[in-house]
Order: structure tokens, then sequence, then C-alpha cells
């Protein structure tokens, strides 16, 4: 009877202190011993990630929504986390100085210019100095008490980066690339198309009798690289359009091509350097590896914590 009374007391504090989004139903999402996840918590967290599906998926909306209910999911698991992790920093008695929160709103306030610029950024999305202040404090708390529980020296054993590269070697198959540069001349309009053309015939005459491609290329090219000298660095097989992909990799080092036309562009290409398909050696890999068997067991152990905290801690998740 007690427990319900405190999370409806706390619920109907956040209820009071939020604001939600136009068209949000505010609800309850989660509560961690006594303290409530909203719905508008979870949208909040969710937003900067929602407007980038926005970007890449607006034409598919099932996906999109799927995406974005995902994105929900997993954030609704962080804030769990989160409030499992300060409920146990509250519940072990430890102490965080006001002057560490302090040092770090002022730092961010620094780099917006002045407190002022920092609060009009902080009013722009939505939020106030006072609840960008207990984030940080939460952050912190959370940041600490991770470094505490979970070891950052995690030792992986020459024998485990082995067997790991062995296990996977197929993922470490580089296929074959290019050194490449390129002179990109765009068609702004069909009318334009024989002037581009002509234009790349020209400058394939001035290549042929000697001028050095990257010299052109700095002059002439509509691409983004032509300070460079059109240099595209090293390209794999199957990055390029078929057009391109095709011709420069029949291409020797030292090569280059035709003028190699699309409907929207023409190009010439310059290899410099070829390198055959090959598998990346241990010696190459072994420090990624070494990382990534560093990451999962942090994962390991960061689980296996918080399912330690889950056990003594009052948790409780629903479903719309």
């Amino acid at each position: 009877m007690k427990l319900s009374c405190q999370i409806v007391g706390a619920a109907a504090l956040l209820w009071a202190a939020v604001e939600p989004r136009a068209g949000l139903i505010n609800g309850i999402d989660a509560v961690v011993h006594d303290t409530v996840i909203t719905r508008q918590d979870v949208a909040e967290e969710t937003l900067k990630a929602e407007q980038e599906l926005w970007r890449d998926y607006r034409d598919q909306q099932a996906v999109y929504q799927k995406k974005v209910a995902d994105a929900e999911r997993d954030n609704l698991e962080i804030l769990t986390e989160r409030q499992l992790i300060l409920h146990e920093f509250k519940t072990a008695g430890y102490n965080l100085p006001e002057r560490v929160i302090d040092d770090e709103v002022q730092a961010e306030v620094r780099s917006h210019g002045d407190r002022m610029r920092f609060i009009q950024t902080l009013e722009a999305e939505g939020t106030t100095l006072e609840r960008y202040r207990e984030r940080v404090r939460e952050h912190i708390i959370e940041r600490a008490m991770r470094e505490k529980n979970i070891s950052s020296q995690i030792i992986i054993s020459p024998h485990k980066i082995e067997a790991y590269y062995q296990e996977h070697r197929e993922s470490y198959k580089l296929p074959d690339r290019v050194k490449l540069r390129l002179i990109v001349l765009n068609k702004s309009s069909e009318a334009d198309a024989p002037q581009a053309r002509n234009l790349a015939e020209e400058l394939l005459g001035k290549i042929n009798g000697g001028v050095p491609f990257a010299e052109i290329a700095t002059l002439y090219s509509d691409d983004k690289t032509h300070p460079q000298g059109g240099d595209w660095g090293w390209v794999r097989k199957g990055e390029l359009r078929d057009e391109i992909d095709q011709a420069v990799f029949s291409l020797k080092p030292g090569q280059h091509s035709g003028v190699i036309e699309t409907p929207e562009v023409c190009y010439l290409a310059h290899v410099e350097g070829v390198e055959a398909a090959h598998y990346s050696s241990l010696s190459d890999v072994r420090g990624q590896i070494e990382k990534d068997l560093q990451d999962r067991e942090r994962t390991r152990l960061l689980q296996q914590w918080i399912g330690k905290l889950r056990k003594k801690t009052f948790v409780s998740q629903f479903t719309y």
C-alpha cells in the first residue's frame, strides 16, 4: 500500500512538471523503486533519433514507425538502467559534491559563449537550466558508478584474440581496391551534355600529351576533391556506380581511362595503385579484435551488474 501511494504521488508530480509534446498522450512507461518513467521521458530521449529516422524513412511509413518503436523500447531500457544505477548510488550512501556538477555545467556554458546564450539554447530545446543541471548530475553519477563496478582494465588473452580471428576470418577479407583520382564534369542540363563531353575529350588529350592528371583535376573537376587533384584515396570494388567501377578496375597502376559518360556526368579516372583481394593479417587487426572483445566483455559485465540491481529493486515496465 505504501509503495503504491509513493508511485501515484511520484507520477502526479511528474505529470505536473512535464508538458507533453503536441499529440503525445502522457502515461507511465515504467516504475523503478519510487521513480516513474513517463512516456514523455522516453519521447524526449528518442527525439533526436526520431528526427534522423524521419529524414531517412519518411517515405516508408511502416518502416519508420517500426524503427521509432524499436528506438523507444531501447531508450526505455536505458532510462530504466539509469534509474537503477541512481537508486543504487542513493541507497549506498554515496555523495556527489555540487562543485563537480558546477564545473561541468560551467564548461558547457563557456562553450556557448555566455550564460544567457546557453539558457536560450536550452529554451529552444524545450528545457531549463535546472533540468539540464539535473541531467548532468545523473550522467556524472551513472558514469562514476559504471566505472566503479565495471573494470576499465579488461585483459584479453592472445589465445582468445587468435581464436576469434580464425573463427571470423571471412570478416577480415578485403575486396579488390584501387587508389583513384577522378575528374568529374557535371552536365547541368541535357543541352550541356555535348559541352561536357567535348571538354572531357579535350582534357583527355592534355593528359595523353603528358599534363599530370592531378593538375587537370585541380583546374577543371567539379568534384569537391578538386583541391586535392581529384584524389579519392583507396576505393573498394563495388563502391562506385557500375560504369566507373568496370572502367577503373580494368586499369593497371599508372593508367587512366577514356571518357566515362553517364546521363548526368562525364568522368576521367586515373589509377595510382591496385591491391588485390586478400585477408587482413592478424597483426593488422589484432588491436581492433582486442577492443571488440573488451567491449563485449564490458557489456556482459554491465548486464550482469544491472541484473543484480534489478533483483533487489522494484521494477515494473508497462506495455501499451
